[in-house]
């Protein structure tokens, strides 16, 4: 007998499930709720491990930045210090009277000078030397790299110590060698045309070993095949330098450009160890002068416009860095 089937049985019939498959459960009205449970507990396990960063940061920090920004609307000063709120309320005036200031606008001119003459030295230098620890130097490199760097970790007082003995112009290590040879030599740190030049000189080599670790680090990040196919092709070493190692470090230069540009522009260790912004004012930065007038005079409102006005300038010459370079750096 031939079995009958009728119509729509075979849709009616249920479908296999393989062995070993395994069907996901349905969606339901907990599963949701349990996964906002369990990422509402991580969010405040991060923050309770933040907390301590963040009490911190808002009592060292924040809080004293933002001070810092009220105070220099106010004539803040000593008669203050016990009873703040009794500070007088004067508006811009401080910032006003920063622009007339003489002795802020000679600070503001050598700073310039630091930053200008010194940027460019320690990065051409540190590039230098990082090029010839890199690919001209076989033996003893360790030792080398660690001599570059040795200032960078060495205090301000040991390092003033040992350039007074060189820049001394009766005992120092070039008055010696100028006599050696016949000719005399000036006194570097007392001439108002030689001072800055001294600090630049001492901060350019103090700081030439950071960008020297970071263009190390850069020239290690570029491909050996392509030096060896530049070569292959008949470059110069200076056709290498200027078509192949330069553009593929700019990133690295941009950051060590800002880095040192920014430490500059904050320069107060050298002149207030060295020199203590004399002669005649040759050597003031505008660090040295918030400081003194901060700290010394105590004018700690008028003090106050001046580090806002310095973070300005830090601040619109990193966005110009950075916005001048971006191109370059793609």
């Amino acid at each position: 007998m031939s079995s009958t089937t009728t119509p729509g049985a075979a849709a009616e019939r249920p479908t296999p499930v393989r062995s070993g498959a395994v069907k996901a459960p349905a969606p339901g009205p907990g599963r949701g709720r349990g996964k906002k449970r369990s990422m509402g507990k991580q969010n405040l396990a991060g923050w309770l491990f933040s907390t301590p960063f963040l009490v911190l940061f808002g009592v060292f920090m924040l809080f004293p930045i933002v001070a810092t920004l009220l105070m220099s609307f106010t004539d803040f000063g000593t008669r203050n210090v016990t009873r703040p709120l009794e500070a007088k309320f004067v508006g811009f005036d401080n910032y006003v009277q920063l622009f007339g200031d003489d002795k802020f606008l000679k600070a503001l001119f050598n700073t310039a000078y630091f930053v200008v003459v010194g940027v460019p030295l320690t990065i051409v230098l540190g590039l230098l030397v990082a090029i010839l620890l890199n690919n001209g130097i076989d033996r003893a490199r360790t030792f080398f790299r660690v001599g570059f760097y040795a200032p960078v970790v060495t205090t301000i007082v040991a390092v003033a110590i040992v350039w007074r003995f060189v820049l001394d112009p009766s005992d120092g290590l070039i008055a010696g060698l100028g006599a050696e040879l016949g000719f005399s030599t000036p006194d570097f740190l007392g001439s108002e045309t030689w001072a800055m030049p001294s600090l630049i000189m001492m901060a350019v080599w103090r700081n030439m070993g950071t960008v020297m670790v970071l263009m190390i680090a850069g020239l290690q990040a570029i491909p050996t095949e392509v030096r060896e196919a530049a070569r292959l092709d008949g470059a110069s070493a200076w056709q290498e330098l200027r078509r192949i190692t330069v553009p593929l470090l700019r990133p690295t230069l941009l950051y060590a450009t800002v880095i040192t540009t920014i430490g500059y522009l904050n320069v107060f260790e050298e002149p207030f160890v060295m020199t203590q912004g004399g002669p005649s004012d040759s050597t003031l930065t505008v660090s040295l002068d918030m400081y003194r007038e901060g700290f010394n005079f105590f004018h700690m409102g008028y003090a106050s416009a001046m580090a806002y006005v310095l973070f300005v300038v830090i601040m619109g010459i990193t966005v110009l860095q950075l916005r001048l370079m971006k191109d370059n750096t793609k």
